[in-house]
Formats: structure tokens, C-alpha cells, sequence
């Protein structure tokens, strides 16, 4: 009588790859790669916006005012409180951004991200932010092109959920209440940093639009 095969495992993180730290010195749940994921909705979800945005948003509200920040291919992944990928849409239209095409999307219960390499490993050349000027904030550099990279990364050893944004005591949501699960306490405002990414979106979008149109528009006396 033949013996059932047993099913293959899945391979066990590697004692010193990213898997390995993340699962290991954060507590967060990952998806084998490559490249490795991590998973949303969980810890953190995502909010995510065009790099140059991204970049403005930071300059404008602050590292107070954000949890971990990563660098993906020319977008900007902002992580918040799990919950917070549901809550975009009314908050949105709350803020009276609703129906306008902002490029701002958000990743929740059941998606993933690619795992920036952890802080403090070799890195290659530089990626350029829009413009010429550099997305890593406080002198971050190291991005490999189109590579995952932290600009402000998790701390090992210190739990993730009181840096993330979240509805506040101060934010009020759609209805005029905090929401449910409201925190307070210091925690980052995520209504703040969503009507900033939006604002900053728009901006983007606009001054892209006034680029093309010129680039575009035939001059007055041919």
C-alpha cells in the first residue's frame, strides 16, 4: 500500500534575511517573495501617493505627524492604523475631495507591499525624486531604482500601533464623530495627513496638467 506524499513546506525565513527581521524584530506578518511581502491590515495599512506628493506632504506635516514611510518605484507608501484603507474613501468625501482624481490609493485587510530592505544594509546608487531633489528625508539616501526602500523606517523592539495615524479625539471623521477605535493620546492624526496628501496630490496633478498643456499648446502667432 502506498504511503500519501506529503505536501511540500513552506520554506522557513532565513536566520538574517528580510523575512527573517521583519517576522522576527517587528512581529510582522510577511508573504515569501520574492520579493518578500508584507502583509496589510494587520498591523498597518498603507496609504499610497506619487513620490513627489509624498515628499511634500512629509516637509509639510512633519515627522510627528507620520508612522513609518517607504520609497517604491516612484510612489510614496505612508503606513497608518489598520482600518484606515476603509476609512479613506469617507473621509475623502468628507473633506470634499470626493470626485476628484487625486492618485491617492490605500491597501487594507487582505493586500500586501514589498518589504523594503531593512535600515542600515548596503544600499546601490541613488533614486532622484521628481524635480531633481532627493525623496530621502533627513539625508536618507541609497535608493536602488524601482527598489524598496525605507525613508523613515519601523523601530525594532517598540510596537508599531502608537506611531501609526488613526482617527483622533481631535481628527473628527465623517459624521462628526472620532470613529470607532478612536485612540487620541498623541497619536498621529490620520484625517490631517489624508486632507494633506490630498491637497499635495491635486497640486501634483495640476502642475503635471500645466506642464503638458504647455509642452502641448501651439504658440499664438504660428
Amino acid at each position: 500500500m502506498a504511503l500519501p506524499v506529503p505536501l511540500p513546506r513552506a520554506p522557513l525565513p532565513s536566520e538574517g534575511g528580510s523575512a527573517f527581521w521583519y517576522e522576527h524584530e517587528l512581529g510582522w506578518a510577511t508573504a515569501a517573495g520574492p520579493p518578500v511581502a508584507l502583509l496589510t491590515g494587520l498591523r498597518f495599512d498603507v496609504l499610497e501617493l506619487p513620490a513627489d506628493a509624498g515628499a511634500a506632504v512629509l516637509r509639510r506635516i512633519g515627522a510627528a505627524g507620520t508612522g513609518p514611510v517607504a520609497l517604491a518605484a516612484g510612489r510614496m507608501r505612508l503606513l497608518v492604523a489598520a482600518g484606515g484603507a476603509d476609512e479613506l474613501p469617507g473621509l475623502l468625501d468628507w473633506l470634499e475631495w470626493g470626485g476628484v482624481a487625486l492618485d491617492l490609493t490605500a491597501v487594507g485587510a487582505g493586500g500586501r507591499m514589498t518589504a523594503p530592505e531593512p535600515p542600515g544594509r548596503p544600499r546601490g546608487p541613488t533614486e532622484a525624486a521628481p524635480g531633481g531633489s532627493f525623496c530621502g528625508v533627513g539625508g536618507r539616501r541609497g535608493a536602488e531604482q524601482g527598489a524598496a526602500v525605507w525613508l523613515r523606517p519601523p523601530e525594532p523592539g517598540r510596537e508599531v500601533e502608537p506611531t501609526l495615524p488613526a482617527l483622533t479625539h481631535f481628527g473628527h471623521g465623517p459624521g462628526g464623530s472620532a470613529g470607532l477605535g478612536d485612540r487620541g493620546g498623541g497619536v498621529p492624526d490620520l484625517v490631517r495627513l489624508v486632507d494633506t496628501a490630498a491637497t499635495e496630490c491635486h497640486r501634483v496633478r495640476l502642475l503635471r496638467g500645466e506642464s503638458t498643456g504647455t509642452k502641448s499648446q501651439p504658440l499664438a502667432f504660428s
